[in-house]
């Protein structure tokens, strides 16, 4: 038989990839639905785990328990549920569906060195994405990035196995399943950048009206500058963030981000800008 010419019984290569890719996408697509309801229904316990947080007992963490009372009276919302994230990098964040359902979590870092104020800054910080709902698309947006990642992550695995299966054989046209092969990678690839994209722009955004709500909440700006100034100062890593969760924390867990980091990319807007929104805040007078 010459080279190039396929036997009239073999399989066509694309519609066997066809097939499995068809059968792989009906399954990714139950995962995938079944992942979003689980979001929506217990996304932020979900959170709590992947960054090792535990309750906060009442009697240990009187004042912060006692802050995040006082936030949540003078926001008009119910009390989050307090949780501690056991960790001397200083960080926080919130999560939750709804404000009737929310979380707010403290890093052991922050309330070691915070002074009342600062964290009473911070707490209204968070809080202030619980009265703005920005909690219900920061969890959901958890939860779905890390499964865009573990999709993609799962393609570019089966594709180094495919790689490694096509140098066992020979012979056959395999330009159809090559270029599906190709479509899959470029997905796998793009899939989650432009997830982050989408985690990156809106948080940016959520975080200065949340500086501002933190304002509103306590009619004192300087607990927060101060907060964030000690914040951009900070060196010791939080080891408990990964991708999927970093949007959600006060500052990004990874890094500091300066000015030359107002990209598409960050997380956050740079801390000096946040830094003097708050000082003109500050220049208002607060009855």
């Amino acid at each position: 038989m010459s080279a190039g010419v396929i036997p009239a019984n073999a399989k066509d290569p694309l519609l066997f990839l066809s097939y499995w890719g068809l059968i792989g996408a009906s399954i990714l697509l139950g995962i995938s639905l079944i992942w979003t309801w689980i979001a929506f229904k217990r996304g932020d316990r979900i959170i709590m785990k992947m960054t090792g947080a535990t309750l906060a007992n009442y009697d240990s963490e009187k004042q912060l328990h006692n802050i995040v009372e006082e936030m949540a009276l003078a926001a008009g919302v119910p009390k989050p549920t307090v949780y501690i994230i056991e960790t001397e990098a200083m960080n926080a964040f919130a999560t939750g569906m709804s404000p009737g359902r929310a979380s707010v979590a403290v890093t052991r870092g922050m309330l070691n060195r915070l002074n009342r104020d600062e964290l009473q800054g911070v707490v209204a910080h968070e809080m202030g994405h619980v009265v703005n709902w920005d909690i219900r698309y920061a969890t959901a947006v958890s939860i779905l990035v890390g499964l865009i990642a573990l999709v993609s992550d799962s393609i570019l695995y089966s594709g180094r196995l495919g790689r490694l299966g096509r140098g066992r054989r020979s012979g056959g046209n395999n330009s159809g399943a090559g270029i599906l092969f190709i479509i899959m990678i470029i997905f796998a690839i793009l899939a989650p950048l432009i997830a982050r994209l989408v985690q990156m722009a809106v948080s940016r955004q959520r975080e200065f009206l949340a500086d501002a709500t933190s304002v509103r909440l306590t009619r004192n700006p300087q607990g927060l500058i101060s907060a964030l100034e000690k914040l951009s100062q900070e060196t010791v890593k939080f080891e408990g963030a990964n991708r999927a969760t970093q949007h959600l924390f006060i500052v990004n867990p990874f890094r500091n981000f300066s000015e030359k980091a107002s990209s598409l990319m960050a997380t956050h807007p740079p801390l000096n800008r946040r830094i003097d929104r708050l000082h003109n805040l500050g220049d208002k007078k607060f009855d």
